[in-house]
C-alpha cells in the first residue's frame, strides 16, 4: 500500500495558526476530506481533489478516506482545531478497527492548536491549572451523560473548556448547564465566553456564573469555567498553578 492518510488540525481559523507541518501534508496531498467548513479552508489547485461531507458522517468518511489511501493516493482528513480533541483522529482508528485490512496503510495524526487553547490564550491563563474538556453535545452521548460530567468536573475543582455549548436546534440545554455549575459552584466564579478565536468574527467577554446567560453562547464559542481560585488582574484572566 503506497498511499497514506494524515489526519490534520486545521487551527481555530487563522491561516497563521496552521502548523507548517500541516501545511506540508497539504501540498503533498491528492485528495482532502472532511466536514463542508473545513474543507472550504483548504486552496483548490491542479491535482488535488477536494471531499466535503456533512457534519453527521464520520464513519463515512473515514472509510472513505481509507479506501483511498489503499488505493495508493495522499489523502488528508482535515478537522478544525487539533484531530484529537473531539474531531476525526478517533474516527480514523474507529474505522480501522473495523476493516483491519486497512492495518498495514501509513496513518499519521498532526496536532493542531484547538479552540479551546487558542480561547485560553487570548483571555489569559485560565486553563493554567488542572482542568477538562467537555463537548456539550448530544448527538454522540445522552445530554445525562454531558450533566454527570459537568457536575462532578464541578465537584472536582476543575476549570472547565465546554465545546459545542448552544445550537439552534437544542438551546435549552446550555440552559441546563448553567444550571448545574450553579448548584455547584459560587456564583462569582469566573466564565470566559470566547467566539470565533482568531477570525475577524473574534469576540473574548468574561463574566460572572451569576451574570451569565445562554445566549452569550453558540456553536462558534468555546466556553471557560475557571476554577474556585481563577481570578482577574487587569484585562487578564488566570488560574494559579498552585492548588489552595
Amino acid at each position: 500500500m503506497s498511499g497514506w492518510v494524515i489526519v490534520a488540525g486545521l487551527g481555530p481559523g487563522s491561516e497563521s495558526l496552521v502548523t507548517p507541518e500541516v501545511t506540508e501534508a497539504l501540498a503533498q496531498a491528492t485528495d482532502v476530506v472532511g466536514y463542508i467548513p473545513y474543507v472550504a479552508r483548504v486552496a483548490p489547485r491542479p491535482g488535488l481533489t477536494l471531499h466535503p461531507s456533512d457534519n453527521r458522517v464520520e464513519m463515512d468518511r473515514a472509510q472513505h478516506a481509507l479506501r483511498m489511501a489503499a488505493e495508493g493516493k495522499r489523502v488528508v482528513v482535515v478537522s478544525s482545531g487539533d484531530p484529537g480533541v473531539f474531531a476525526m483522529a478517533s474516527a480514523i482508528f474507529e474505522a480501522l478497527e473495523a476493516a483491519p485490512q486497512f492495518l498495514d496503510l501509513d496513518i499519521r495524526i498532526l496536532p493542531g492548536i484547538t479552540a479551546m487553547l487558542a480561547a485560553a490564550a487570548r483571555a489569559g491563563a485560565p486553563l493554567g491549572h488542572d482542568f477538562c474538556a467537555i463537548n456539550l453535545s448530544d448527538n454522540l452521548k445522552p445530554f445525562a451523560t454531558v450533566e454527570k460530567r459537568v457536575a462532578l468536573a464541578a465537584q472536582g475543582d476543575f476549570a472547565m473548556a465546554f465545546y459545542n455549548p448552544r445550537s439552534a436546534s437544542r438551546p435549552h440545554q446550555f440552559t441546563r448547564v448553567l444550571e448545574v455549575l450553579r448548584a455547584h459552584c459560587d456564583p462569582g466564579r469566573l466564565i470566559t465566553f470566547a467566539r470565533a478565536v482568531s477570525t475577524a468574527d473574534e469576540a473574548i467577554r468574561t463574566v460572572t456564573l451569576a451574570e451569565a446567560t445562554p445566549d452569550m453562547a453558540d456553536m462558534r464559542t468555546v466556553v471557560i469555567v475557571g476554577n474556585s481560585q481563577t481570578r482577574r488582574i487587569g484585562p487578564h484572566v488566570y488560574t494559579p498553578r498552585s492548588a489552595l
